[in-house]
């Protein structure tokens, strides 16, 4: 399929999914979190919490848009949050909402024997929760330094950057055996482009300009269900 020819559920466009993933065999669904399984950017509400949120919050606008290199622009955000207690986590935590549909696609596919996965630009000490409470498969999140209680404003070991997204759809799908013809993906932001273009499905949902072009389809309603409508029975 043509990237510059993204199909939009929202323009009744989404007729032609006779060689997208079924539901009658087992497959794969990856998602990013960050405002596409939640609503919210959590490093914009902890950069809430430092006293930096415009700051963080226009970083993290040019990095999805792609106008920023993904790794440079979390280290900068993170070091902002140096000197915040662990226990911001749950502050942040309790402020964030499933993307409407979310816990329906998730069941409804589990229900055909599929398994879900969410890889994250974000961090384990929110992601680990939501995996838990969303029934999710498989899940991969930056971890942050603590020291005495506090962020160090440094984060631990390698960047989830786009390509380390892209490595957890292969591997994942490899640990499922899952053939990459039944796998989807779908994310929002720039750094979401390489694992959307390497599924047999990749949808941008409600994404950025740059990632719509380069996605099989697009979601332009914020209904996560609606990627149900992309899928063959």
């Amino acid at each position: 399929m043509m990237q510059e020819h993204a199909q939009s559920l929202d323009d009744n466009t989404a007729e032609n999914t006779a060689d997208n993933p079924t539901l009658s065999k087992p497959g794969l669904l990856v998602m990013d979190v960050d405002s596409t399984l939640i609503d919210e950017e959590v490093i914009d509400e902890l950069g809430e919490a430092a006293g930096a949120g415009d700051e963080i919050a226009a970083v993290t606008e040019r990095a999805m848009r792609g106008e920023l290199e993904f790794c440079d622009a979390l280290r900068a955000r993170v070091a902002l949050l140096e000197g915040l207690p662990v226990s911001v986590f749950d502050t942040v935590h309790d402020k964030l909402h499933f993307t409407n549909g979310a816990l329906e696609l998730i069941d409804t596919l589990h229900a055909h024997g599929w398994k879900v996965g969410v890889v994250s630009g974000g961090f384990h000490e929110v992601v680990d929760r939501l995996a838990e409470e969303g029934h999710i498969d498989h899940w991969l999140a930056n971890r942050l330094e603590v020291h005495d209680g506090k962020l160090t404003g440094k984060v631990l070991g390698e960047i989830v950057c786009k390509t380390v997204k892209l490595h957890a759809l292969r591997e994942w799908a490899r640990r499922d055996g899952i053939d990459m013809a039944q796998t989807v993906a779908v994310g929002d932001g720039a750094n979401d482009i390489p694992m959307i273009q390497a599924a047999g499905l990749g949808i941008a949902f409600c994404a950025k300009p740059k990632t719509q072009l380069a996605a099989h389809e697009s979601i332009n309603e914020r209904d996560l269900t609606k990627v149900l409508g992309f899928l063959r029975d």
